[in-house]
């Protein structure tokens, strides 16, 4: 990689790194392995350098390599651990820090979720990218996004009530339930 090459890396790998690393975080829970994965995406980032398209496909393939990394670590034996638990007591008055409760039970929830499930979850409702995007970055088919999104949305739901956390009901749904048990 020729000199000028680099500066042009150092700068994309800093004027991304963030943004990268709240996306492996999402992906594994934890800041510090967020970190890890996210210096490997890099990494590989910086191996595909000569070859990469400049303008539109660096983030993509780096957002692409960040989701590998997350997915091939989710894969080995030794990632399997869950994310600790929030304490479940919550209190009689209105409590500022409930949005930060409900933060580390939505956290806690989606580190369940299996890999691909997580990615396409991440990828369509954090990192906003349709369907085609997401299929694209995670290598398979539309099908397989729609379908691995679905699931990851029911058991995130799942996953989210079970830990505590309060569903959000329509308005419409609360008044007609209201007007059934009339």
């Amino acid at each position: 990689m020729g000199r000028r090459d680099e500066s042009e890396f150092l700068a994309f790998a800093a004027a991304c790194r963030e943004q990268l690393r709240r996306t492996a975080y999402l992906m594994c829970g934890d800041w510090d392995r967020a970190s890890d994965l996210t210096q490997e995406a890099l990494i590989r980032v910086y191996v595909a350098w000569p070859r990469l398209e400049r303008h539109d496909g660096l983030l993509a393939y780096a957002r692409k390599a960040v989701v590998s990394a997350a997915v091939d670590h989710g894969r080995r034996r030794s990632s399997r651990e869950v994310v600790g638990l929030v304490d479940q007591v919550h209190p009689l008055v209105d409590d500022p820090s409930d949005g930060v409760l409900d933060r580390m039970v939505l956290m806690d929830a989606l580190a369940e979720l299996p890999p691909r499930q997580r990615a396409c979850v991440v990828l369509r409702y954090y990192e906003d990218l349709g369907v085609e995007a997401v299929a694209d970055v995670l290598g398979c088919h539309v099908g397989t996004v729609k379908s691995q999104t679905a699931r990851g949305l029911e058991a995130l739901r799942v996953a989210y009530a079970r830990l505590g956390g309060e569903l959000a009901v329509p308005d419409r749904v609360t008044a007609e339930t209201t007007e059934a048990t009339s």
